[in-house]
């Protein structure tokens, strides 16, 4: 069977290229190993979508090349998806930090995306049996229902992250088929594990969420920090997950807006009877209040019998505590996969691989991976809108 261009994927990124591609008079098959199309579309953001941010900036993506995404980040940019959105009438809000999220179900960005590709009449084969890549423009992709061809092929099979959604190595085996080079990958906006006394302690304290800053090296995020009885979760810890490495420190201020060693002094002088956790109750969860005056060895010493150096490093504590993470929870939980295949092999203005005319790379297969909050979705919808416009 002959074809334009086929695209391997029917995720974010591909049903983009495939709407994309298709408008533009192009004979456009999508191939999906899923017998559903979108499956990550219609888990994110609670099954609201957190679609694309406000904020779209492409210092907020990581790569081995800091400058890759910027091209397609602008011809095909946030301003340009709120407004497909709000051509289908998809009603949406937004949360903080520039976050879009649908009002109702993810389901209605996924419809958009699939009423966008069969305005191209695009050809949507699900449940298929994708075999390898070979050839060189026509390239051929043999299937259970025989070979097919096309002059170029968009890979938009994505990472590793969450498995049972269907994830493959599909596009780092493609890209290696090639001679294209694939960074190191691995999980990124994925809670961080513990051991030992870190690990129980934390545990104890399960379902608390405080608003936090969390910081490895120079990079700090001021999100929400979630207690579970695996380790750490929540926003700040999924974003500073993309950027720690084994055998790093991350530091966690629990209360980022005020000096809790000057506020613990000054209260001993106010309420020199009163218990350490109880002071510092007013500034945190209960629970958490006594989990740190346990930690700091303090007990149920009344204020007045404590020491200034104590109180201090009671505060350091809270504003300044220092974990060695052993880990993360891997693919399952992880949200992208950071890493993929090597910009410094694809245009920057098509997604083509330099050296294969009619090859294409998009998405999450590539090394681009943006911070959580709709950043990741933007690089999909940008990357997959310009290999539509030039395969």
């Amino acid at each position: 069977m002959q074809y334009d261009i086929i695209i391997i994927g029917a995720g974010a990124a591909g049903l983009m290229a495939a709407a994309s591609a298709g408008q533009r008079g192009r004979k456009v098959v999508v191939l999906d190993h899923g017998e559903k199309p979108g499956a990550k579309i219609l888990i994110s953001g609670g099954g609201r979508c957190n679609f694309t941010n406000r904020n779209i900036a492409p210092e907020r993506y990581l790569s081995a090349n800091p400058h890759f995404a910027k091209s397609a980040l602008k011809r095909y940019s946030q301003n340009d998806f709120i407004a497909l959105v709000g051509k289908y009438r998809i009603a949406y809000h937004e949360r903080d930090l520039g976050q879009l999220f649908c009002d109702q179900s993810s389901a209605l960005i996924l419809n958009m995306l699939l009423d966008e590709a069969g305005a191209g009449s695009v050809e949507l084969r699900l449940g298929a049996k994708v075999g390898g890549i070979t050839g060189s423009g026509p390239y051929t992709i043999n299937t259970e229902d025989g070979p097919i061809t096309a002059g170029s092929v968009i890979v938009a099979t994505g990472g590793l992250s969450i498995p049972k959604l269907g994830a493959t190595s599909y596009a780092h085996f493609a890209a290696r088929d090639y001679g294209l080079g694939v960074t190191a990958i691995r999980p990124a906006l994925v809670p961080l594990t513990f051991t030992d006394a870190d690990l129980d302690f934390v545990r104890v304290l399960t379902g608390i969420a405080v608003d936090g800053v969390v910081s490895c090296g120079k990079t700090s995020f001021r999100e929400a920090v979630l207690f579970t009885h695996r380790g750490l979760s929540g926003p700040a810890i999924l974003q500073i997950s993309s950027y720690w490495r084994e055998g790093q420190d991350i530091t966690v201020n629990l209360a980022p807006d005020l000096d809790v060693a000057a506020k613990l002094i000054e209260r001993k002088d106010q309420r020199p009877k009163a218990e350490a956790k109880t002071i510092l109750a007013e500034m945190l969860p209960s629970r958490l209040a006594d989990g740190m005056c346990e930690r700091a060895g303090i007990g149920k010493k009344p204020m007045a019998e404590l020491s200034n150096k104590a109180l201090t490093q009671l505060g350091q504590m809270v504003n300044a505590w220092k974990l060695l993470p052993a880990g993360t929870e891997g693919w399952r939980t992880a949200e992208v996969t950071l890493g993929g295949v090597d910009t410094e092999a694809l245009s920057s203005k098509t997604m083509e691989a330099k050296a294969h005319p009619g090859l294409f790379f998009v998405g999450e297969a590539v090394d681009v991976t943006g911070w959580l909050g709709g950043y990741n979705f933007q690089w999909a919808w940008s990357s997959g809108w310009v290999a539509g416009q030039h395969a």
